[in-house]
């Protein structure tokens, strides 16, 4: 059985823990990739109509590309998570 591609911008190009830049959006939910962990937030609502199976679809994605990165790695049982770094917001007086 042929899987189809999610309809989501961005899903298959989110490569988790590569870098602190990529972020993407499945409806109201965010997600932002970092090099010690992905960060989900928001909420999304999955209906039960194309555009829901398109959600459903690109959420699983996500998390299969999540999984697939760890479990090719040796992993410890926690890390300590990096704090993020406040930089000066060049547009203030």
């Amino acid at each position: 059985m042929a899987t189809e591609k999610s309809k989501v911008p961005g899903a298959a190009q989110l490569r988790p823990f590569q870098n602190e830049s990529d972020s993407i959006a499945i409806g109201e939910l965010t997600i932002e990739n970092r090099t010690d962990q992905v960060e989900i937030y928001g909420s999304l609502s999955i209906t039960r109509d194309q555009a829901g199976l398109a959600a459903a679809r690109g959420l699983k994605e996500l998390v299969d590309a999540v999984v697939a990165a760890l479990v090719t790695e040796d992993l410890p049982e926690r890390i300590v998570e990096k704090p993020a770094t406040r930089v000066k917001n060049p547009f203030s007086g």
